[in-house]
């Protein structure tokens, strides 16, 4: 692994790392939130997750997280949204390869030697970050906006017992029904359908729900409320009686002025569970 930055910030360190990704096949990079007290001993880990067309970079300079995650003891990953380089597919459009992993393995050419971020974030990060960082890993939670936001709630839901918390920005909730999920999941996994139920917040919430807080905000403004189909989750929620907060913030839309307004208290959500015995 190899140190590309570290900075002091809020008492802690703010990192961004380099690896050779056997998962992906290609070098990944993330950047990684250390409080004071991880000198000290474990601390607890926040994943945040990004959306279409970011890379590790976007919510570490833009979310304004890092000082809530110090006011809490609590580091905070950033992982890639994808693989990247030459010899990774690609293709035109904003929304699909590179910046567009969607959180799956993909099984289709051209996209499956490289496109493998469900195992990259649910095996090989998390086993790389216990072996090299201070940090608590009995104790997870997970956050994301947009596609990262759809990434942490079906994270969540397909591994229980992994994340004591989830919460989400803004996420794309019913991907199987939407333009920001069915060309992506077509592409990626095949034409198969059942085979992206797995990976739809909408049906996880139905079929297995979440063993423990679940917090989602969404602007009323947002311009991709088409997209997002929020109301689809809602309606799970509901059917489930699942613990959750959903809330429509008046007036905010897609952008990361949403997601840095409401950072705290997803930090002070997660930070409850975290440290709750």
């Amino acid at each position: 692994m190899e140190t590309l930055s570290e900075n002091r910030a809020f008492g802690g360190t703010q990192g961004v790392y380099r690896h050779k990704s056997a998962v992906t096949n290609c070098e990944m990079t993330f950047g990684l939130f250390l409080p004071e007290e991880a000198k000290d001993g474990p601390v607890p880990l926040l994943w945040y997750l990004s959306g279409l067309t970011c890379t590790h970079e976007n919510a570490m300079t833009k979310a304004g997280a890092q000082a809530w995650c110090a006011e809490q003891g609590i580091a905070m990953v950033f992982p890639d949204t994808s693989p990247r380089g030459e010899g990774v597919a690609n293709d035109e459009a904003y929304d699909l390869g590179q910046g567009a992993g969607f959180y799956v393995n993909a099984t289709q050419d051209p996209w499956a030697p490289h496109f493998q971020m469900w195992d990259y974030v649910a095996e090989e990060l998390p086993a790389l970050l216990a072996e090299n960082f201070n940090l608590d890993m009995d104790r997870q939670g997970i956050t994301g906006h947009s596609m990262g936001g759809h990434g942490a709630l079906t994270l969540a839901m397909n591994l229980p017992g992994r994340y004591r918390s989830v919460s989400a920005f803004a996420p794309i909730c019913n991907p199987t029904a939407s333009d920001w999920g069915r060309k992506q999941l077509n592409a990626y996994l095949g034409a198969d359908e059942s085979l992206w139920a797995k990976h739809d917040a909408s049906v996880l919430m139905r079929e297995v729900g979440f063993d423990g807080p679940v917090l989602i905000d969404t602007g009323t403004a947002d311009q991709f409320g088409d997209l997002l189909k929020t109301e689809a989750l809602a309606e799970a929620i509901a059917a489930r009686r699942q613990e959750a907060t959903l809330r429509m913030q008046k007036g905010y839309d897609h952008s990361y002025f949403f997601v840095s307004t409401f950072m705290e208290e997803h930090v002070s959500f997660h930070a409850d569970a975290l440290y709750r015995e």
